[in-house]
């Protein structure tokens, strides 16, 4: 049986993982159980195992602006760490990477070979990520970016929509950032595909299929809870300036997948259809 080591299996797309892997011999660690910026730690905890899938990740988009070095130190040294383990003991490494490295200034999908060009000390310190762990390991890597991610257990777009549904008549939601609301879960199960087919290397998109504004998802948001989609009023991003930029576009490609014999990522739409009431039954007639 395949022998899987999860870090950062607390988080939303951790918990995810921990399921769709459950069948096989896992061991999921939480932040608590592994620094994955301790080089030895790292390397007694990848002993022994064929595939390692790191969801462990800095996540605060803003705050890395203020704490660039935290960021790359969980962002990228982490994961060198990781590379360089599983090198050594002949392991798989698949990680989890973001929209966040492209510039958001496309107008066509981002295809998984686009160069980087990272506009925020988060999305550097992805990319940097991304650089190490392909120079640690190069045959035996595989990078799975995601963007827009929402599931169960964790801080995310639609359940922001609908507190603030509850607190206010009306919310202003901005119509220029365009990308692709991806369930956690859909992404946990494309990760497990990719270990049962024993990819052993390269670059895939894992967002769900198709492209919305987060205006019009928030309009999707409150028709599925039984609000008025009147209540969400179209705004643009100036009115919105935060610490670091966001990408105007993260719609990315899914070739990859195709390539190498696995099934595309479903619409978003179907796979919010299928999410909204296992994560709002509150919200269910």
């Amino acid at each position: 049986m395949t022998r899987v080591l999860l870090t950062g299996a607390g988080g939303m797309l951790g918990r995810d993982l921990a399921t769709a892997l459950d069948d096989l011999d896992l061991t999921a660690a939480t932040k608590a159980d592994l620094d994955i910026t301790d080089q030895d730690q790292v390397t007694q905890a990848v002993t022994g195992y064929d595939v390692v899938v790191n969801a462990a990740a800095y996540t605060a988009v803003d705050k890395a602006e203020e704490e660039p070095e935290r960021a790359f130190s969980i962002n990228a040294e982490g994961p060198r760490l990781l590379a360089r383990a599983a090198a050594t003991h002949g392991a798989t490494l698949i990680h989890l990477s973001t929209d966040y490295v492209f510039d958001g200034k496309a107008t066509t999908p981002y295809s998984e070979d686009t160069p980087l060009n990272p506009q925020s000390a988060y999305g550097r310190s992805k990319a940097a990520g991304e650089e190490a762990v392909f120079a640690e390991h190069p045959d035996g890597t595989v990078i799975v970016r995601t963007a827009w991610l929402y599931g169960q257990g964790g801080s995310h777009f639609p359940g922001s929509m609908l507190r603030l549904a509850d607190s206010h008549d009306t919310v202003s939601v901005v119509t220029d950032q365009i990308g692709q609301p991806t369930w956690s879960r859909d992404l946990a199960g494309w990760i497990r595909n990719l270990i049962d087919a024993r990819v052993p290397s390269g670059i895939f998109h894992g967002t769900n299929a198709g492209e919305t504004s987060w205006w019009d998802f928030a309009r999707v948001i409150f028709h599925r809870a039984g609000l008025d989609p009147e209540r969400v009023l179209p705004t643009t991003s100036d009115h919105f300036v935060r610490p670091a930029t966001r990408p105007a576009w993260s719609v990315l490609g899914h070739n990859k997948w195709t390539d190498v014999g696995l099934a595309t990522p479903r619409a978003w739409t179907d796979a919010f259809d299928e999410a909204f009431p296992a994560l709002f039954p509150e919200h269910m007639s």
